[in-house]
């Protein structure tokens, strides 16, 4: 079969530890031989990171905002342990929120539904979107130790000149640790915009929910940005097509969520959304069945990834040499909704249709019964197949839909 052309290319992020086994296997047998595609690739390894002290990582993401196109593997986001595991430097931050912070925009999570795998919320029938905020908040937050009793203040200093402002944070008798945290109005109506795109465009409601009653000042930014935005541009959008917005405290919406059918839009703060988007993806079943886009308010620019953490536990077991049975779906999913935007920025139809294609295989091929382990646990299976054999699966499923496309 002749090669699929893409236009232009894909920026390709890799990572660590049994992501990235998977990632190269996926590439060289799902992508490589279907499309002739350009891809630029940085090596996002905890170690590289280390050696270039993360400038790799500002060079990805100038090379994502100069092809609007990223697709990236899962990577380290080392704690101590991993300082002391690798030899670094130091404990780099989360790689993950560095390039999301110098691309902006919002991580949209939404699980793979397959008819065989039940969900543990029998009653979500519909698609949960998580829509998470990818800036600043606790993931970009200052933080000390304090090794004896004092005092701990806030301060601003404005640019422009004018008094500083300042206010108590706490006044402790002994030891302990103090974070403070930000974010920015332009951050938070880039968000308000993308969320409500998103759910125009699915027609889908959104819902944003905030503890705006304890954080009033920053959890308050939130609520009244998202309604002044959808007062003034996005509410007789929304009333044509019979949705809604609305804002909830966090704790009724996630009460709300498990009663629900689902079909909406969750916004959720940057850590909240790191939270919800598990729990989400554990209720419709997998952790391995969860796809992630970063699209920018614009909609012009998006990074996808993989909604899973590098798999630590299993790389052990590939280290050692046996087989393991990895669900390797969410991060073929990274590569495919990658190559769809791609095909949809180019104006290329065949290229999305190639996306399209592989999705449809990967599901096609858990309802045909072929499962990882992950997936045969859940579904009370006591046979599985290996990564490996799983994946050979797939492959035979995409050749079989292609070939039937002509």
């Amino acid at each position: 079969m002749e090669k699929i052309k893409v236009k232009n290319p894909i920026v390709e992020l890799d990572g660590d530890e049994m992501a990235r086994v998977i990632w190269a296997w996926i590439r060289e047998s799902l992508i490589l031989p279907y499309i002739d595609i350009d891809l630029k690739y940085f090596d996002y390894h905890i170690l590289n990171r280390n050696a270039t002290e993360d400038r790799v990582i500002a060079e990805a993401a100038a090379a994502i905002k100069e092809y609007r196109v990223g697709a990236k593997c899962a990577a380290i986001s080392p704690d101590q342990a991993r300082v002391k595991e690798y030899g670094l430097k130091k404990a780099w931050k989360s790689p993950n929120t560095a390039t999301r912070n110098l691309i902006g925009g919002t991580l949209f999570r939404q699980p793979i539904i397959c008819r065989n795998v039940p969900r543990l919320v029998p009653g979500w029938v519909k698609p949960i979107v998580v829509a998470r905020h990818a800036f600043a908040d606790l993931f970009d937050a200052a933080e000390i130790s304090l090794p004896a009793g004092g005092k701990v203040y806030l301060r601003y200093v404005p640019h422009e000149g004018g008094d500083p402002v300042e206010a108590e944070v706490c006044d402790i008798a002994g030891g302990g640790a103090a974070a403070g945290i930000y974010n920015t109005e332009e951050s938070v109506r880039g968000f308000a915009f993308s969320c409500l795109n998103f759910g125009l465009e699915r027609g889908f409601p959104v819902y944003l929910g905030t503890k705006n009653t304890t954080l009033k000042q920053y959890d308050g930014l939130f609520k009244e940005t998202f309604q002044e935005v959808y007062e003034t541009q996005f509410r007789k959008l929304f009333e044509g097509k019979g949705i809604r917005y609305e804002h909830r405290l966090v704790d009724e919406l996630a009460a709300f969520a498990i009663r629900s059918a689902g079909g909406f839009v969750w916004a959720c703060k940057n850590y909240d959304g790191d939270i919800i988007s598990d729990l989400v993806a554990a209720g419709f079943g997998s952790l391995g069945l969860m796809a992630s886009i970063l699209l920018t308010p614009d909609g012009k620019t998006v990074l996808t990834e993989a909604a899973h953490g590098t798999i630590t536990r299993h790389f052990r077991d590939h280290q050692a040499g046996r087989e393991t049975s990895t669900n390797p779906i969410a991060s073929i999913f990274a590569w495919t909704r990658a190559i769809y935007y791609r095909g949809l920025f180019d104006a290329t139809p065949a290229v999305q249709r190639f996306a399209l294609t592989l999705e449809k295989a990967c599901i096609d091929t858990v309802e045909a019964g072929y499962l990882t382990k992950d997936l045969a646990t859940l579904t009370g299976g006591t046979a599985w197949l290996t990564t490996r054999q799983f994946l050979v699966r797939i492959k035979e499923s995409l050749d079989r839909n292609l070939a039937a496309q002509g």
